[in-house]
């Protein structure tokens, strides 16, 4: 039991009662707010505590009260890593003299004899305070008790500067500790990335032709031009020849054919081996440095399976789960089947060399210079495997990134982000009509995964061709990619069959036709049009305006028309307002009014401001909270309108349309259509 008389409860953000870290990334201010009360009507006051790592000084700051006994606090997270931090509460006796104080003094009383009971805390001050603080103090300590300097006594009773003085030394007498959280924080790029997917066997210029890491480097010039900044490879480990896949996932491949390169292993090693292919360890390590040189880093997959003739399943057979004929079961995810590859039994009883050796399989990668992993299929490992991992690549580096592939059940997908993963594959790849966007984007951005969860969106996989890509038109795309880019603040793409509008699928399925999972393909490397345009146009944005930095800033805004959804992003520390306004229906034009939430972004109603569209560079005057806006989709099918007060005289007047823009040429020549 204890005397406290004050309640701390309802903390936020607290992921799982503290079971798990909140995410944040540097630079980001962390705002911590709680429940503080207490019997009666004394006054309470309370402390946010904060402190980098598990050790060392705590760094006090003061709560401040919200409303209905709420409060909150704030404090900057400036380092990669792990913070600490926690709430301290209590009955503030000095504050609490000082505010009743003030009461009596205003309904009409003599409050002598209360000065008097002011002396002990002005006691409490001089024993904490510093020596250049004491001699106020020590002048007010004589007059509190002064019967002939009353109402002198009084203003410095009430005066701010005790106050403050309060404030800063308090006397926390009984005080209540919300228990230590933890908030971990990472880099940047956790939160702000553009992946650009390719298969570096098809990189090569020469038809029929095996491609290398060298030819990938020559292709750093393009992928850079675009506007990426991540550029993730499938698996580049041997390829297992067992019961290796042929084209289009046939069970037999020829002799050239060089199957899945999911299927992990072969006699020439696992997953600390590169495909010989591909290049030496020492190629691999030059396209990493060029990369860098060219503003990429370089993600690496992670497949934790094992071809029939990886070299564990030799070494280790305790970790296969063996049937009596002496098989394994391959993997399915019907209707999947996946004969080339064998999964690892993770309930195996050497269950402890089996964590060390997938382990020192990523850290050998992270010793090499990769600090970004793609994991695939996590969510069939176990949860706590997934935990200690990741704590402990983090040890090695903080700055590591982890990306989950794991399209399956919200809640495993979030025990995921729990466990540590830094971003997550998601729904948006078959998220479509405006109400199933509206839905996710305010679950994302406001529901409680919005502490831990971190959505990375891709319009396309190698494993997915949705079925609104199926029909190659090119407004879907646009709209798919321009939607994936300015709503999350983290996208990836896979290329380039995005971009060359590949879309011939599997009948009866969400997959690609002569897949590039199975065999090898030639691509022009050279080509570009208008969605390549798009691409770097929008990247470029991204990269020069803050507010496409973030997710969680969304705001979905009005507008009565199903077949357009309008969004506004908003980053108040450098008053950057984005409007993206878009039209879903790839086949019509479609118009409205959309509603701009000018007093959220500082502009008036009735005041001219201005509305840019950072695409076609058009700018519009508008000076009302409803606008119209019209998109035809055989032209270009969404705005994306920088607001804000007029700098320059001119433009349409409170209307925005882009069959033609005004005074330049047509848009689909402008965009090299």
């Amino acid at each position: 039991m204890s005397q406290s008389r004050v309640i701390l409860e309802n903390l936020s953000p607290e992921v799982d009662g503290g079971r798990f870290m909140a995410k944040r990334i540097v630079g980001d201010r962390f705002t911590v707010e709680i429940d503080l009360f207490g019997d009666g009507h004394d006054v309470v006051n309370g402390h946010l505590l904060y402190r980098f790592g598990s050790k060392g000084k705590w760094t006090a700051v003061q709560l401040i009260h919200l409303v209905n006994d709420r409060w909150q606090a704030a404090f900057d997270l400036t380092q990669n890593g792990a913070y600490e931090y926690k709430v301290l509460g209590w009955v503030d006796h000095a504050l609490n003299w000082q505010h009743e104080l003030g009461r009596k003094v205003g309904g009409g009383q003599h409050v002598d004899v209360e000065l008097l009971d002011g002396i002990q805390h002005i006691d409490h001050l001089l024993s904490v305070c510093k020596a250049a603080e004491k001699k106020p103090l020590l002048g007010w300590k004589t007059l509190f008790a002064d019967a002939d300097k009353y109402d002198e006594a009084l203003e410095a009773a009430l005066s701010d500067h005790l106050h403050g003085l309060f404030l800063a030394y308090p006397h926390q007498l009984w005080p209540v500790e919300y228990p230590a959280r933890t908030v971990w924080v990472d880099r940047h790029k956790a939160e702000f990335s553009a992946w650009y997917e390719l298969f570096p066997r098809s990189a090569s210029r020469i038809t029929g032709q095996h491609g290398t890491f060298k030819d990938v480097q020559a292709l750093l010039p393009r992928i850079q031009e675009f506007g990426f900044d991540v550029l993730y490879f499938p698996p580049i480990h041997p390829i297992g020849r067992s019961f290796r896949k042929g084209k289009n996932n046939s069970l037999t491949a020829g002799p050239t054919e060089p199957g899945s390169c999911w299927g992990v292993g072969a006699i020439e090693g696992g997953h600390t081996e590169l495909l010989a292919d591909l290049g030496t360890l020492e190629d691999f390590k030059a396209l990493i440095a060029d990369a860098e040189v060219h503003g990429l880093e370089l993600a690496m997959d992670i497949a934790f399976q094992c071809a029939p003739d990886h070299p564990w399943v030799q070494a280790h057979p305790q970790w296969f789960k063996w049937r009596p004929d002496g098989t394994v079961q391959y993997a399915e995810n019907p209707p999947k089947k996946y004969q080339d590859i064998l999964p690892i039994h993770f309930e195996t009883e050497d269950w402890k060399n089996l964590w060390q050796a997938l382990w020192e399989s990523v850290k050998y990668w992270m010793d090499h210079g990769i600090r970004i992993f793609r994991i695939d299929n996590p969510h069939t490992k176990p949860y706590r495997f997934w935990e200690w991992l990741i704590a402990q690549a983090r040890v090695q580096d903080p700055g590591v990134i982890f990306l989950s592939e794991a399209f399956t059940r919200p809640k495993v997908m979030h025990e995921l982000a729990k466990a540590g993963f830094t971003q997550s594959y998601c729904y948006y790849t078959w998220r479509v009509s405006k109400h199933e966007l509206s839905d996710y984007l305010t679950e994302l951005t406001q529901g409680p995964g919005r502490e831990y969860f971190r959505a990375n969106f891709w319009p396309n996989t190698p494993d997915i061709l949705p079925w609104h890509l199926q029909g190659g038109n090119e407004a879907t795309y646009l709209v798919r990619y321009f939607m994936a880019a300015t709503m999350s603040s983290n996208y990836g793409l896979y290329g380039p069959v995005f971009e060359y509008l590949v879309h011939q699928a599997v009948p009866g399925r969400e997959e690609y036709y002569d897949s590039e999972k199975y065999e090898i393909r030639n691509w022009d490397w050279e080509k570009r049009n208008r969605i390549t345009y798009v691409m770097t146009k929008i990247n470029a944005i991204r990269k020069a305006h803050a507010a496409l930095q973030h997710m969680h800033n969304v705001q979905l805004c009005q507008i009565e028309n199903e077949h357009i959804i309008a969004y506004l992003k908003y980053d108040a520390a450098t008053n950057d307002a984005l409007l993206m306004v878009v039209n879903l229906d790839p086949h019509y034009v479609q118009s409205g009014w959309v509603q701009v939430p000018l007093q959220k972004i500082g502009l008036v109603a009735g005041q001219i401001f201005q509305a840019t569209d950072l695409i076609t560079e058009t700018t519009y005057n508008w000076d009302k909270e409803w606008n119209y806006v019209e998109l035809n989709p055989h032209a270009l099918p969404f705005h994306l309108f920088q607001l804000k007060r007029p700098t320059t005289h001119g433009g349409t007047q409170n209307n925005a349309y882009v069959e033609q823009l005004p005074g330049r040429r047509p848009i689909a020549e402008a965009l090299g259509g």
